[in-house]
């Protein structure tokens, strides 16, 4: 891949915080624990944070992806305000580089072309998210450490229009950073990689001490937290992985923090693997439930126990989840188990608003074009990405197909003039086989499939086709052959 061409992103900078002037023209960055000392012209570790006439300046100041509606689900929060809409906004560079990472394409500034850079101000963030009727904006995908300005002025506005902001984040951060942080952000879902000092500085090139010490501060602040671990597979998906991190949120946490063990899928310097056999996940599950983590989940999975949330007194069913769509069938209002009162510890902000369900019969819809897709494998969330060319207001309409023929309500969304829109589509029942989207002429579109939460595509499939290693099994293994025996002969049975 020649990475030298289509890098006008990088051209203009923004003035940049937490620096410290050097002797002889260089600064040193205080944004990450890395405390980056950076020649002129030159840039830090993130390659996003530089040295421009010997002041600290940041590349991708209102420079990311395109941001996208999406459930909080999909940033492994599971205890606030379930099935809640987000809007998701991810930008250009990280201050780590793990060998897995599922967003390696933006996170890695030096594979990042103008094509898929996107520019916004604070006030069109905040705007967008009042439009569409969001409660909640996600600083999410690559990592927002490295987006820190961007984040602090949006924040910033978004809580003055009554909004809340969630940090997304592997929280490899400097404490002076986490201090300006604590003002604007109220929610933080930090994936702790793992406890092992080794682990960190081998897979992540990072070092684990500052990321435990910032869930401790964070938390300490009275800020909502929840932990994700992924479970590598081989790596970090044993049992003692799992009794470890269970005991550091105990300790240093408490056990009503929400813990969950994500599923790992092959990405980027570790495509030669497997994706993590789900008894591995149910093993991590057991062993932190028997320890006394209280609410303990599965990511990246479907159909098998560790996702929804029963009452720990009565066994009710709280909420129940499929994929990135959540459903409050038994809480008050005040997050507790209507059944008995027990405090499942929820903090909920009243009804959520969904999209606008309309009665439309098809024959109104014979100027709109349909595209239509179906879940396979392991590929069951797509981004829909949706433009409107026209001068006037547009509406999309969606609707999901069952198995037995049936199709559920339409769902409505309206475009302003011009406006570009993305949001994720993805399955909410077993017997789903997949979306339609309906578009009227003028209105463009491109369909991204999604592997799993927290992970951005880049590219649609009108540019690379459907998806051909989407199968993956569901099953333990004996030895790593053995198990892609078994892949290659699914992938060859579809």
């Amino acid at each position: 891949m020649d990475t030298t061409k289509n890098k006008n992103w990088t051209l203009e900078s923004s003035p940049a915080k937490l620096e410290e002037i050097l002797p002889g023209g260089a600064v040193k960055c205080h944004l990450s624990p890395r405390n980056c000392v950076i020649q002129e012209g030159k840039v830090g570790f993130c390659k996003v944070r530089g040295n421009r006439g010997g002041r600290l300046v940041t590349l991708n100041y209102g420079k990311g992806v395109h941001s996208t509606e999406e459930t909080i689900e999909t940033e492994a929060v599971f205890h606030f305000a379930p099935g809640e809409r987000i809007l998701s906004l991810g930008n250009i560079g990280c201050m780590l580089n793990c060998g897995y990472c599922h967003n390696w394409k933006t996170s890695q500034a030096k594979y990042v072309t103008d094509k898929d850079v996107y520019y916004y101000t604070p006030e069109q963030v905040v705007e967008t998210a009042l439009k569409h009727g969001i409660r909640v904006i996600s600083w999410t995908y690559n990592d927002p450490v490295v987006w820190h300005e961007f984040i602090l002025d949006t924040a910033k506005l978004a809580k003055e229009a009554g909004l809340i902001n969630l940090y997304k984040s592997a929280f490899f951060i400097s404490e002076e950073a986490i201090d300006e942080l604590l003002p604007v952000i109220d929610i933080f879902s930090i994936s702790l990689k793992s406890i092992s000092p080794e682990y960190y500085r081998k897979v992540t090139t990072g070092w684990v001490e500052p990321v435990l010490a910032g869930i401790k501060k964070v938390y300490d602040a009275g800020k909502y937290v929840e932990v994700s671990t992924l479970m590598v597979t081989d790596i970090s998906d044993d049992e003692e992985t799992a009794r470890k991190i269970s005991q550091w949120v105990l300790d240093e946490l408490g056990p009503n923090v929400p813990l969950h063990f994500v599923r790992f899928h092959p990405d980027y310097k570790m495509s030669n693997s497997i994706r993590t056999p789900v008894d591995r996940l149910l093993k991590a599950r057991e062993v932190a439930r028997s320890m006394g983590v209280e609410h303990v989940y599965l990511g990246n999975v479907n159909d098998v126990e560790g996702t929804n949330t029963s009452c720990n007194n009565c066994n009710a069913l709280l909420v129940t989840r499929y994929g990135l769509n959540a459903e409050i069938i038994g809480l008050d209002s005040k997050g507790c188990c209507s059944q008995c009162g027990h405090d499942a510890h929820f903090k909920l902000l009243g009804e959520h608003q969904a999209n606008i369900t309309v009665e439309l019969p098809e024959d109104e819809l014979s100027a709109h074009e349909k595209r239509k897709f179906e879940w396979h494998g392991d590929i069951v969330s797509l981004h829909a990405q949706v433009l409107n060319t026209e001068d006037f207001e547009q509406t999309v309409y969606l609707r999901r197909n069952y198995t037995d023929g049936h199709n559920s309500d339409w769902k409505s969304l309206t475009l302003r003039p011009h406006e570009s829109y993305r949001f994720i589509i993805a399955k909410a029942r077993i017997d789903e086989t997949g979306p339609e989207v309906w578009l009227p002429k003028g209105v463009n579109s491109n369909l991204h499939e999604v592997f799993d939460r927290a992970h951005f595509p880049t590219e649609s499939i009108e540019e690379i086709g459907i998806s051909q290693n989407d199968i993956t099994p569901t099953i333990g293994y004996e030895g790593k052959q053995n198990m892609y025996e078994q892949v290659i002969k699914l992938v060859s049975q579809a």
